[in-house]
């Protein structure tokens, strides 16, 4: 998994590692949407309060060329200190020595055969270490990568971004060219753009029904992480890219031809276009039993 450090970032960590049909190899933290020491923190310390200390984590040394504003990154900074993650006086999971980069291609030269990667990061990290190391095309099975906005408006606000026309989602205006660049490779691609995810909301009903499953360690976590949230309009964005892992069958999937913008005031739009990278898109859920699902695996 390749994440960023946002709150849905962290819950879809969480997410993953109650998910029995998975075996995750490594966890990179991609320092877009988070502050890289705070987010890195986070993420061991959720991995020894779910007792997956054998997972090791590795910092990316990528950089964007679109920064997430400073008060989106935040959140990292405050889950870092929240009590249920702090009980403990030292964090077990290990800190990989390698950048995020080198580890990916480590652990996909050492794995025995193709592996997925989950990404709800910008591709920066994946591009970096594909160029640094183009043979490991050949070990990765997919990417599954919460990231676009095919039909719909972007969420790059005019607020923080004065010459861009909002058609772009932030994972990939954080950096366009890298998108573009495993676009042009043969990688399959499975994507959860914005069309879908603006469908499936973070509702009250949902809240207070985790909220009654608080004496569960889990629920009590993601409860508290929902709570940074409240504040926004808040949606499944990559917790429901993860969930695919697991239940692909809750999913409709269409094949759709689709490019990447990369320069100008459209510049991370993911577009329809004939002749385009040909990709699998997340066109639409059972929200019912997506909901029943994610409450299920956060009752531990």
């Amino acid at each position: 998994m390749d994440h960023d450090g946002a709150i849905d970032d962290f819950l879809s960590l969480i997410f993953l590692m109650t998910m029995s049909e998975v075996e995750p190899i490594g966890i990179v933290v991609t320092p877009a949407d988070c502050y890289i020491e705070a987010a890195t923190s986070v993420s061991r310390k959720i991995l020894d309060l779910m007792k997956r200390r054998n997972i090791t984590v590795a910092q990316s040394s990528a950089r964007g060329i679109n920064p997430f504003p400073p008060d989106f990154r935040r959140d990292c900074t405050i889950i870092d200190h929240f009590p249920i993650l702090n009980e403990e006086n030292t964090i077990a999971t290990p800190l990989a020595k390698i950048t995020g980069q080198n580890f990916i291609i480590e652990q996909l030269q050492n794995a025995p055969e193709p592996v997925t990667l989950m990404v709800t990061a910008p591709l920066t990290t994946v591009a970096q270490a594909i160029a640094t190391e183009p043979a490991i095309i050949e070990k990765i099975a997919e990417i599954v990568w919460m990231g676009g906005a095919l039909t719909v408006g972007g969420n790059v606000q005019k607020a923080y971004a004065l010459e861009h026309d909002g058609t772009a989602e932030w994972n990939v205006f954080w950096d366009a060219i890298s998108a573009k660049q495993i676009w042009n490779t043969d990688i399959p691609i499975t994507l959860c753009p914005l069309d879908l995810t603006n469908n499936v909301p973070v509702t009250p009903q949902f809240i207070r029904t985790l909220t009654k499953q608080r004496q569960y360690p889990i629920s009590d976590l993601a409860g508290l992480c929902y709570s940074l949230a409240i504040p926004q309009d808040y949606y499944c964005w990559d917790i429901l890219a993860t969930a695919y892992l697991a239940r692909p069958e809750l999913y409709e999937i269409e094949q759709k031809e689709t490019d990447i913008i990369t320069t100008g005031a459209s510049q991370g739009r993911t577009i329809l276009k004939s002749g385009g990278k040909k990709i699998k898109v997340m066109t639409e859920v059972n929200k019912e039993e997506f909901y029943s699902y994610l409450l299920h695996q956060f009752a531990r």
